[in-house]
């Protein structure tokens, strides 16, 4: 007869209470996603859908507020989406966890690649069919789609998907190895319930020392990675609008791991959230410095030169810094949901997908509009967050649609 330990032992790992400030702050992101992208419409970085040349010293503005916010938000996005990943794991082993990310992170790229982006891109697409016209060549959709391709925004989530096959392939990795070690036999990949790792610790998180440390060879990592791809150029291949970034997303995707993993977000103390956004405001005093003391040079884009190793460190200083001072704030401040926050929480990753659609289409709607740069992009960010909600939640609504966003 089985003992009644025994048959607790076998019963998988169960759900952890959900962390409403960490869908709080996911919310946030999300938030500052749509705003970054309304932003480049307007400012002198032409790399969106539709854009408009700033003819106005407000759209330097933008610039450094676009220059600001690329140093952290996706980079926390990273941080924040790892730590929902060891869990995950634990409670559905291997097979259907890369099954559902595959669903959840698979099916909008498809979506996205297949539907959403010929709608967005259809009128720069009208603009390079007129101008082959002019000089008497044709120009098929199709061999525009493939010559100006992009994963354009779900690139997080192509980069996101490889991220968490190559979390699974380490987990089987180090199970391997413990199987050797013990001389047991790991669990076969698709055993639907594997061994639970270690329980999520409720000790200490990292101390100063650990912090610097972590933010200083973040920093020198970043450095010698632009030697090679500086900020700007695309990734070969993959082409991923801000390569130059990848350590940060990297290093803050495993910071993610292992913080879900010892419970290191319960332990970060108000102090510590506080130095965090004291260092994150001098960083960000140092990337402005840097670039606008540039005039128009890029120096500090990569290329090994010491402005490029000043801004790697703002940029991870910065990065790290605003991490902490937000994991703080959040879950001091904002641990709860009510009806709305709940709500934008529940479409935040729709609004992710079908924002591009919204903005682009505005951008249209208000191109007569004869305003500053910055003008026309807080008229752009007023009309557009209320309708990415609207449509997200229309989307949400179709058949099917819940199980994936």
């Amino acid at each position: 007869m089985t003992r009644p330990m025994d048959r607790a032992a076998a019963v998988p790992p169960t759900a952890r209470p959900r962390l409403l400030y960490v869908d709080n702050l996911r919310t946030a992101l999300t938030l500052l996603v749509v705003l970054h992208h309304a932003a480049i419409a307007y400012s002198n970085i032409p790399r969106w859908y539709y854009v408009e040349t700033a003819a106005d010293p407000s759209g330097t503005l933008l610039d450094v507020l676009l220059l600001l916010n690329q140093a952290f938000f996706m980079g926390t996005f990273f941080l924040v989406s790892g730590l929902f990943v060891p869990g995950s794991h634990d409670r559905k082993g291997t097979g259907r966890f890369l099954g559902e990310r595959l669903l959840r992170l698979g099916v909008p790229l498809l979506v996205w690649l297949l539907l959403l982006r010929p709608l967005v891109t259809f009128g720069a697409y009208a603009e390079a069919r007129d101008a082959a016209a002019r000089q008497g060549a044709e120009l098929p959709y199709w061999q525009y789609y493939l010559h100006s391709f992009t994963p354009g925004p779900m690139w997080f989530v192509e980069v996101l998907l490889v991220f968490s096959a190559l979390y699974v392939l380490w987990r089987h990795l180090a199970a391997g190895k413990e199987g050797h070690t013990s001389g047991t036999a790991p669990a076969p990949a698709s055993s639907p319930a594997p061994a639970p790792a270690p329980a999520p610790a409720t000790g200490r998180a990292p101390g100063a020392v650990a912090i610097v440390g972590f933010t200083l060879g973040l920093a020198l990592v970043t450095y010698l990675w632009r030697i090679v791809l500086p900020m700007g150029d695309p990734l070969p291949v993959l082409d991923l609008p801000t390569p130059a970034y990848l350590p940060q997303y990297a290093a803050l995707f495993a910071v993610g791991l292992v913080a879900a993993r010892r419970g290191w977000l319960e332990g970060l103390s108000r102090r510590t959230g506080r130095t965090g956004s004291a260092a994150a405001a001098v960083a960000a005093v140092g990337i402005v410095l840097l670039a606008v003391g540039s005039a128009g040079g890029t120096a500090f884009l990569g290329h090994g030169t010491w402005q490029s190793l000043a801004m790697a460190a703002c940029d991870s200083t910065l990065a790290v810094g605003i991490g902490l001072g937000l994991l703080v704030l959040f879950r001091e401040r904002l641990g709860h949901q009510g009806r709305r926050l709940r709500f934008l929480s529940t479409h935040a990753y729709a609004v992710y997908l079908v924002h591009p659609v919204v903005l682009v289409a505005l951008g249209h709607a208000l191109s007569g509009v004869q305003a500053p740069a910055v003008a026309k992009f807080a008229l752009l960010a007023v009309l557009a967050v209320p309708l990415c909600w609207a449509l997200a939640f229309a989307v949400r609504a179709l058949p099917g649609a819940r199980k994936v966003l």
